[in-house]
Parts: structure tokens; sequence; C-alpha cells
């Protein structure tokens, strides 16, 4: 005798159901059953992949489906849980555990939005409020709610930020691994308006732990911090990506310092977080030349610069230095630096080279080709 399954209850929770809601694309669906077991998924042809907690895999989707679950705090940090799931936990059980109540939503098959926690009216009025009190056990969330307010510009409800104050100032965040920080930052430099991020970081007290180097300057120079906001802004509008968003913010909030000098400031930030090569070598770049453009198109100031820029070997660094730079300063002279590297990109070492010259001499000499070249097109 066959005895048949009985399909779990399933609903689309988080994310999806929140950007359906606002009419934007959504990109990934999370799915949350109640009422079932690991085992009930097992025989229906679920693959598991969750090592924390219950989620697996649809066996035609390859979509998500995670357990309803509750969860536990059984140490400090963002690792420190422990997770309940079975068959008797009910959705709002669930969706309670979740971090904002625009991601505590869920709709049925049938489209019908749950919604205990009033995640709609949230979202209608801009607002990022909290579920519960047990917020405060993930540290993370504080560095999610900056990264939403970065994606949809809303403001962070009063008792979520008091509470945010309250996790910072009792040493959550300390706990946060240097990836899990970056993985966040990284993502917020990506999103439309990336200056909230910061902004609501400050406010929580939380950007003076993560990111000491920047701190100061939120305190005591609202200029510098202005001109910081503003490239952000604008490097948003003209879809820099996020290793030319995150070298311009430095150069810009850290313009306070000497080059040196700010780039003794990067160096930890860079090492904390682990931050990408990439990332770090533009920065880099960026900090210590872009107040080297002369003023006038003087062929021996702007070759020394592309070439103290590598700009030969490694065009795609100075193109991205380039667009950098001008987001920085609006300065449509920087349009010099592309001309002038177009001009002498060609000219190589084999001429002199064949004429016997070599080390210094053959730099010399390619030097002094490349800015004859600029001087026959107009640079002084």
């Amino acid at each position: 005798m066959t005895t048949s399954i009985k399909p779990p209850k399933v609903y689309l929770v988080g994310g999806a159901v929140r950007d359906k809601l606002l009419h934007l694309t959504v990109k990934d669906q999370d799915w949350l059953v109640v009422g079932a077991t690991a085992d009930d998924l097992l025989a229906l042809g679920y693959k598991p992949i969750g090592q924390d907690f219950p989620v697996f895999l649809h066996p035609k989707t390859q979509e998500e489906y995670a357990l309803a679950r509750t969860e536990r705090k059984t140490g400090k940090g963002y690792a420190g849980f422990q997770f309940h799931a079975a068959p008797d936990v009910s959705l709002e059980q669930d969706l309670q555990r979740r971090d904002l109540t625009i991601n505590a939503m869920a709709e049925d098959e049938n489209g019908q939005i749950i919604d205990p926690f009033h995640g709609q009216d949230d979202l209608a009025e801009g607002v990022l409020r909290h579920v519960s009190p047990a917020f405060s056990e993930d540290p993370v969330r504080i560095l999610r709610v900056a990264r939403f307010a970065a994606r949809f510009g809303f403001r962070v409800a009063d008792e979520t930020l008091r509470l945010m104050c309250t996790m910072v100032n009792n040493g959550e965040v300390d706990a946060l691994v240097g990836e899990r920080v970056w993985q966040e930052l990284s993502r917020a430099l990506g999103e439309p308006q990336p200056e909230k991020f910061f902004s609501v970081l400050f406010d929580c007290g939380a950007l003076a732990r993560l990111f000491p180097a920047w701190q100061p300057l939120f305190v005591c120079d609202k200029q510098q911090t202005s001109r910081a906001v503003v490239y952000l802004q604008q490097a948003a509008a003209q879809g820099l990506d996020g290793a030319q968003r995150f070298a311009g913010f430095n150069a810009a909030l850290l313009d306070y310092y000497a080059p040196d000098d700010a780039l003794r400031q990067l160096q930890p930030l860079c090492q904390r977080y682990k931050v990408p090569k990439s990332y770090q070598i533009l920065a880099q770049t960026v900090l210590r030349w872009h107040k080297a453009l002369p003023e006038k198109k003087q062929a021996d100031k702007i070759l020394t610069l592309l070439e103290n820029l590598d700009a030969y070997r490694r065009p795609p660094l100075l193109a991205d230095f380039i667009q950098v730079c001008y987001c920085i300063t609006r300065n449509p002279s920087w349009v010099w630096l592309s001309q002038a590297f177009e001009l002498t990109q060609k000219l190589n070492a084999r001429a002199w080279v064949a004429q016997g010259l070599s080390g210094v001499a053959v730099g010399q000499a390619i030097h002094q080709q490349r800015q004859a070249q600029l001087q026959q097109h107009g640079f002084a």
C-alpha cells in the first residue's frame, strides 16, 4: 500500500514580497515551508544544503526552501544562535524573528499578503523599523539597516535607531568579522544612495567602531564630509562601479590629510576588512595623485603624471583614475590626461633599443619622444 505525502504549506517570504509591493524587479525568491519536517521535504525530492539550519533546493526549480524556525541567542556576535525548526513553528513565529517589518511579510499561493507586523504601512511611509527586540541579538542587522537606507532612501525609525545605539554601546558590532562588514559595505556602495549607509552608521555610533579613520572627519569637518557625500551622489548618478566609489569616497573624505598620511589612514581599514586588491590599488592611486593635474596643458608635467600612474602598462587603471578624479573635482581638464595618453601610448622603446640604448637611457629617450609628440599637438 502506497502512502501519499501531504504537500507542505509554502509561502513566498522576505525581500521578494517587499520588492513586489514596491513594483521592483524580483531577483531572488525565498520560500518558507510551514508544518513540515526535513524528512517530509527529503521524501518529496528536495535536496538539503543548509548547515546551520534546514534549507533545501526544490527538485525542479532549484530555488531555496527553508523550514519555518525560531532562534535563540546563545553567544555574542552574529554567529551565536541556536535554531529550532519543527512542524509546530507557525508562519508568524518565523516572520517575527526577521529584522525589519518590510522584510517580515509573506505571500500565500493565492497571492494574499500576510503582514502581522505592518510592513506595508512602513513601506508606504518609507520607514525602516525593527520587528521585535530580538533585532538586538544580531549586529549584522545594523549594517543591513544602513544598507537598506542606501537602497531605498528610507529613514530609520526613532525606536530602531535607539536600539542600534544601544547595541553599539554594548559592544555588539565589535564581534563582527571583517569579511561580513566588507560584504555589506561593498553592497551599500553599489546602491542608489550609498551616502545614507554612512550617515546611518554615524548616527548610531557604529562608524566610529567600524571605520575609525572616517569618524573624526564626520565629527570635525562638515565641509569635508559634505564633499564626500556629494561625490557618492554623483558617482551613483554616473553609474560608477564599487571600486570607483570606494576610491573617490576615500579621496574626498581623507583629503583632509596630506597624501602620505591619507594612505596611512587607509591601510589599516583595508587590512581589517580584507578589501579586494583592485579596490585598494585604485583607492591608493587616487589618494596619491588626484591633486597632481597641472593647471595648464604642460607636456612635461602631464607626461610625468602618466608615468607616475604607470599608465602605459595599466591603461584600465588610468581610465578608472580619470573617471574618479573627474567625479571628485568636476574639472573638465582631466580630459587632458586622456588625450595625452592617446597621443603617446603607441610610442615605445624598440627603436631606441635598436640604436643601442639601454637602461635609464631608454627611459629618458622615450620620455623625450612622448613629450615632443605632445608639444606637436598643442601641449606647452
